[in-house]
């Protein structure tokens, strides 16, 4: 039975997450939509998703420096308005141009905001509630996100309106932070990224999630202008983009569980050219219908959102408990860049064949994956099933930072007070 009482001072700072994650998915999903509208180019539009990713990770490494200077309620409130009035002047000013360049502004205001969010979290949980914590934080991201984006389907993506809508979703995100009367956390410490030493620990898990970020940054930039231009409605698209992100959170745990049982690159392995198969099967289908083209989309997400989790789970079986924050932080910053590179690499193939040549880009990063995880499975043994870490599942890598990592329950407790 959960004690509500205990957690009290937890669900304030979920509301805010909430509204916050909300605003993302909204914000998110509706750029695209209205850009395919006004006639963007498809460069422009995946220039959108590389700028949001730049962003975010270079908010990764300065938003602590903002945070130990404002404070953590004043550094939020900052992130978090910023996010309005990005929001509200997207949809003052409707030019591809300008709104790469918001992009850029919004994911780092977002990872200052997320990495505030997560180090309050940490604070606040207790050796014994920091699973709960951590599972309902997951959960309010998933749902959050979801529900920002499925916002589309009631809205009009021709008017402001739904610009408005956003900037007040981030603007209630200030709301439970602004009026906690909690200590702050301690400050946040700087992000480092130490490739060479990733690469030792697991190669792996560094290229995986490198080639993991192309595949979900071309998608989760892309998607919905490759929904639009096939013709399916927009509340379809909405209900497209929120199922592939709900497949892969469901089967997080199955293929979890599995990879416990034997060598986690096998299941790398199967998930990756399951997700290069369904790809290649869009492309060559070239499916028109709203339901098939959703079950499809939904099938492609069950594989290709249960990689991260995967490749996190592996790298951490061969690191040391006192590096989990270091590894799983620096594994979250190649995925980021990988999310700079797959927008590009989907648009480039986009604007010069048909809308379905965008899964000729994840299946592309998924097959690197497939080759370059069974070169390593000949080159180095597995970790003995008794020396694995139990595999958990990870937050939308959209609504995580490096500072995640502390709130996970397989941190040793050492390591975040």
């Amino acid at each position: 039975m959960l004690n509500f009482a205990a957690y009290k001072p937890v669900f304030s700072l979920l509301r805010g997450t909430a509204f916050l994650l909300a605003a993302s998915g909204l914000h998110g999903l509706l750029l695209p939509l209205r850009g395919q509208l006004e006639g963007f180019s498809t460069a422009s539009l995946g220039l959108m998703g590389t700028a949001w990713a730049g962003g975010f990770v270079t908010g990764c490494y300065f938003a602590p420096r903002i945070v130990r200077r404002a404070g953590h309620v004043r550094a939020f409130g900052a992130f978090a308005a910023s996010g309005a009035i990005v929001a509200l002047m997207s949809g003052l000013l409707i030019d591809e141009f300008f709104w790469i360049v918001l992009r850029a502004f919004t994911g780092f205001t977002m990872a200052g905001a997320f990495m505030v969010i997560e180090s309050w979290l940490n604070e606040r949980a207790t050796n014994e509630n920091r699973g709960t914590v951590f599972g309902l934080y997951m959960m309010v991201t998933y749902a959050s996100i979801m529900a920002g984006q499925m916002i589309i389907a009631a809205g009009d993506v021709g008017t402001q309106s739904l610009f408005m809508v956003t900037g007040i979703f981030f603007c209630l995100a200030l709301l439970p932070t602004a009026v906690s009367t909690a200590a702050h956390p301690k400050p946040l410490q700087d992000v480092s990224l130490d490739i060479k030493g990733l690469y030792a620990n697991s190669p792996v898990s560094s290229a995986a999630c490198l080639l993991i970020g192309v595949a979900n940054g071309a998608w989760g930039t892309l998607g919905a202008v490759y929904g639009a231009r096939i013709g399916i409605s927009t509340a379809e698209i909405a209900l497209m983009m929120s199922l592939v992100m709900v497949a892969g959170a469901a089967f997080q745990m199955p293929v979890g569980r599995l990879s416990d049982k034997t060598d986690r690159r096998y299941v790398l392995v199967g998930a990756s050219l399951a997700c290069a198969i369904v790809g290649v099967l869009i492309f060559l289908l070239t499916p028109r219908s709203g339901a098939f083209v959703i079950a499809l989309t939904a099938a492609y997400g069950a594989f290709a959102y249960t990689l991260y989790s995967l490749a996190v789970a592996h790298a951490n079986d061969h690191a040391r408990p006192e590096d989990f924050v270091k590894v799983s932080g620096g594994l979250l910053l190649l995925y980021g860049f990988g999310t700079m590179i797959g927008p590009v690499v989907g648009a480039t193939l986009m604007g010069s064949m048909r809308p379905e040549s965008l899964f000729l880009a994840t299946a592309l990063a998924h097959f690197l994956l497939v080759g370059y995880t069974i070169l390593r499975i000949r080159r180095r043994a597995p970790v003995p099933p008794d020396e694995r870490e139990a595999f958990k599942t990870m937050p939308s890598e959209r609504g995580a930072t490096p500072e995640a990592a502390r709130l996970d329950p397989r941190t040793p407790q050492e390591e975040t007070k």
